[in-house]
């Protein structure tokens, strides 16, 4: 019995382990979500209460344009930073960056599945190749792409609910989605958040080129040369 109970939490260790990363981060999203709800409500319960309305219920902001439309705005950028990015790295290089190929090198990632042997292990879609092969070579701008594209239109459809509603109290008609991303409202709303993605990008792109954090893969090794490019 005792075998058998040091075999479950080995395993359970070892699950943790190979997946610590995603599961910090999924729960920093949770948590992160959760607090801005809770702040989003007071915020949305504050300014009811300065314009003389009834205030709003924990449940029925959940469901409010009010919160969604920030939610979405930024995964919206969030989905454009990356799939940006990973097209970028493709074709742009920085030397001494360690989050660009090296110039010099013909790196594993530029290597053409289509040229000599499959692997056994490989993923299906290499096996299989023609269509499935293109799609899957790209697989992962494209649903980044998927998820931009998305965030985008629910951020449209939240944010419409929520400026319908201003409107209204102006005695102005409401809007639907599509008139309310034609708005300079909704591309203020997305510049302000895709701008700073941006930014945030290209810090590290130059920063890894001077600066070290030992143990990351983000970074290049403490001893390396600035003029070494990629980790």
């Amino acid at each position: 019995m005792a075998a058998a109970g040091s075999g479950a939490k080995s395993s359970k260790q070892t699950f943790w382990r190979a997946n610590s990363l995603a599961l910090v981060c999924f729960a920093f999203f949770v948590l992160f979500a959760f607090a801005q709800s809770v702040a989003g409500h007071r915020d949305f319960n504050a300014d009811q209460k300065t314009h003389g309305r009834p205030e709003s219920s924990y449940g029925d902001y959940l469901t409010d344009g009010h919160f969604w439309e920030a939610l979405t705005e930024n995964w919206e950028s969030e989905f454009l930073q990356m799939g940006a990015y990973i097209v970028l790295t493709v074709f742009l290089i920085q030397k001494g960056s360690a989050e660009s190929k090296d110039p010099e090198k013909h790196e594993e990632v530029d290597h053409d599945p289509r040229e000599g042997g499959k692997r056994a292990d490989a993923p299906w879609p290499v096996r299989r190749g023609g269509i499935w092969l293109r799609l899957y070579e790209n697989s992962l701008f494209l649903v980044f792409m998927a998820l931009f594209l998305t965030s985008i239109f629910f951020h449209a459809v939240a944010g419409a609910r929520t400026y319908s509603s201003e409107q209204e109290e102006h005695g102005q008609p409401r809007v639907t989605a599509a008139e309310y991303a034609r708005t300079s409202r909704f591309w203020f709303e997305s510049f302000q958040n895709w701008q700073s993605e941006f930014l945030a990008v290209g810090a590290i792109v130059v920063f890894s080129i001077f600066l070290r954090q030992r143990g990351s893969p983000e970074s290049k090794p403490v001893t390396a040369p600035h003029s070494q490019t990629s980790s």
